[in-house]
């Protein structure tokens, strides 16, 4: 249903001939080189060299003295590298601004260049600043004030001339002539007429919000001039390329420079990198923004790209991504070593890249509701989705970041563009802006479940992943799988994500998913029902050893997740008899509910968990209230449905 969605797997299908793609994205980078390629050079304070490759600019937050008129640093620290990618600690003198490195980052000592103290903590904490100049006790954000203004005041560069002897990274104050560079790019950027440059406001949102909070009212506010500048003379030369799937190839991949090229991109002191501003499912404004370079730094005669968040990484990526496409493959680990097993005889997308064979197949794509969707009855083999998670992420408010860019560069040709926001009041998320709550989710889901299980074969698969931290969420698909006459055959736990990702490390938050199989008729595994919290307790440390076996190490958030996919699928079969989709939806929630109440929930099992460990997992009796035990003695191994 949201255009991006449809976009992004469009690119993924169709046929695109790489070597037509990676001439026109060298030709792209190297015109890009000549307009702008000096502003992202340095001079190197170890060798002098003027020709040093900025990686990353870094800029502080800045806002007037309501008093006194003069401009307030909002550094929430002075901590610009930690000592654990780089030899020492590396710090920014509050008096001068100049930079030190230090061994001690607990006491860092003296700025070496005006004596004064250095400090790890900055004036700007919980909203508050106090100015240096007359005391003034200032707040932020201030929406009145406009889109927040930035001050550069550190920047990480590469230098090739003295790499090969230098230990760690480079960092620098800029200088004056990276300081006219920007001067330089504000007059040209102020006498260019955009074409591409979205003219888009930001509408009120779950997540949109706290971006109106600090004053961002259109979309372009959010990029810097040299950020702009970079932006629209990209959109300039791939509308002017003639290979349409080329053209679109490259539409999409100044979508994914977008994440990295704006000012709520942030710099990590530890790994020494640039964090796109996707890193968190949100629109976190941080007070130090990072600055990538736009065209990104490849050395001469290599493939691996210096620093991220340049168009070289972006298009090396989509290279790799669409080379999948033709030689898919999986990852085995042997002995610490990863080990490429290719799929022979396998291949993404409707044919071959760079293959004018007959080997094709007909994809059809549509961006639409699924729930209106035409499909025949009993026509299809399988489904497969992965439906949203409730209020965990919302989907339109992010993506329209994108698609107002998107849009006006291939918008004109395509359908799927011709909205101005990929927000719909269909979108089946929680919004608490939009007034969709857990009735309008289940409502959304049950009338898409319903569509997809008529147009199913008798007895086909329709599969889904879901994980959610709460049980309530898990509500809607439970009643949605019921109203379709479905029952779920399976609940099986898999990593869904990794457990390093940005915007659930250190949460509790669960990186299993559970595959959820449901059918209309077929057969249950009988080790598979419980009747009690402890025997649900037996089935869940069960799927514990097989996930230990694959190298996960299951928290106790993934544990939760997997008890609730299990939850879900008993209240299914349970409930399955009587079951009336025609009742009211809250009624239908409160079945599900009073069900899962009755039969106790994640804590009861933790409980018995404890108390099971170590011992051999056993067959589990059937629901003695749903079924006879005289019809299914031990030599049935499955239960029909």
């Amino acid at each position: 249903i949201n255009p991006m969605s449809y976009w992004i797997v469009k690119q993924e299908i169709e046929h695109l001939n790489l070597d037509d793609y990676s001439d026109a994205a060298k030709l792209l980078r190297s015109a890009l080189e000549k307009e702008i390629g000096h502003l992202y050079r340095t001079r190197c304070i170890s060798c002098g060299s003027q020709d040093a490759h900025v990686k990353y600019f870094l800029w502080v937050k800045v806002m007037p003295c309501k008093k006194c008129g003069k401009d307030i640093d909002l550094f929430p620290g002075y901590l610009l590298s930690t000592d654990s990618r780089h030899p020492r600690n590396v710090f920014v003198c509050p008096a001068c601004g100049e930079l030190t490195e230090t061994e001690d980052r607990k006491k860092p000592g003296q700025c070496i260049h005006c004596s004064f103290e250095l400090t790890t903590d900055g004036p700007a904490k919980r909203g508050r600043c106090r100015c240096p100049e007359c005391g003034a006790d200032n707040h932020f954000p201030n929406a009145d004030l406009g889109p927040p203004k930035h001050r550069p005041f550190a920047m990480e560069y590469y230098c090739p001339e003295c790499k090969p002897s230098h230990k760690g990274r480079f960092f620098k104050k800029p200088d004056d002539k990276d300081i006219a560079l920007i001067g330089e790019t504000r007059q040209r950027w102020s006498r260019m007429r955009p074409k591409y440059v979205p003219e888009a406001k930001i509408p009120s949102g779950d997540e949109t919000n706290r971006l109106h909070r600090w004053g961002y009212t259109h979309y372009r506010e959010m990029f810097n001039d040299r950020q702009l500048l970079g932006l629209e003379l990209s959109a300039r030369m791939i509308v002017d390329t003639q290979n349409d799937r080329v053209r679109n190839a490259l539409a999409t991949n100044l979508s994914d420079l977008l994440r990295y090229q704006n000012m709520l991109c942030r710099y990590d002191t530890s790994a020494l990198k640039s964090l796109d501003i996707f890193s968190v499912h949100g629109f976190p404004v941080g007070l130090i923004e990072c600055e990538s370079n736009f065209l990104g730094i490849m050395e001469s005669g290599h493939t691996m790209c210096v620093g991220s968040g340049g168009w070289a990484n972006i298009i090396e990526k989509f290279k790799k991504a669409k080379s999948y496409c033709d030689f898919p493959f999986e990852v085995r680990h042997q002995g610490g070593k990863k080990k490429l097993i290719p799929i022979k005889g396998e291949w993404i997308g409707d044919h071959l890249n760079g293959d004018d064979s007959e080997m094709s197949r007909v994809v059809d794509i549509s961006c639409q509701d699924a729930a209106s969707s035409k499909l025949p009855d009993a026509l299809l083999d399988a489904v497969f989705t992965d439906p949203p998670y409730f209020g965990n992420v919302q989907y339109a408010e992010l993506m329209d970041f994108c698609y107002v860019w998107l849009r006006k560069v291939v918008g004109q040709d395509f359908h799927a563009f011709r909205e101005n926001s990929t927000r719909t009041p269909d979108e089946l998320t929680g919004n608490v802006d939009m007034g969709r709550g857990l009735v309008h989710f289940t409502e959304g889901i049950s009338a898409v479940f319903q569509r997809m299980s008529k147009a199913l074969k008798r007895g086909a698969p329709l599969a889904f992943t879901y994980h959610h931290n709460t049980i309530e969420a898990y509500y809607p698909m439970a009643v949605a799988i019921l109203d379709a006459g479905l029952i779920c055959s399976a609940s099986l736990p898999c990593p869904g994500e990794m457990g390093a990702s940005i915007h659930i490390n250190g949460t509790g938050s669960s990186i299993i998913d559970t595959v959820l199989v449901c059918r209309t008729t077929g057969l249950m595994q009988r080790k598979w029902l419980a009747d009690s919290p402890m025997e649900l307790a037996r089935i869940v440390d069960n799927d514990l050893e097989h996930l230990r076996a694959g190298n996960v190490k299951p928290t106790r958030g993934d544990i939760r997740c997997v008890v609730y996919g299990h939850l879900i699928r008993l209240a299914i079969w349970s409930l399955r008899r009587n079951w009336n989709k025609n009742e009211p939806t809250t009624s239908r929630i409160a079945k599900v509910a009073d069900w899962l109440q009755r039969f106790g929930g994640w804590a009861e099992v933790e409980q018995h968990m404890e108390h099971i460990k170590g011992e051999t997992t056993k067959d589990m009796p059937l629901f003695s209230v749903q079924e006879s035990n005289p019809k299914y003695g031990a030599e049935y191994a499955d239960v029909p449905f």
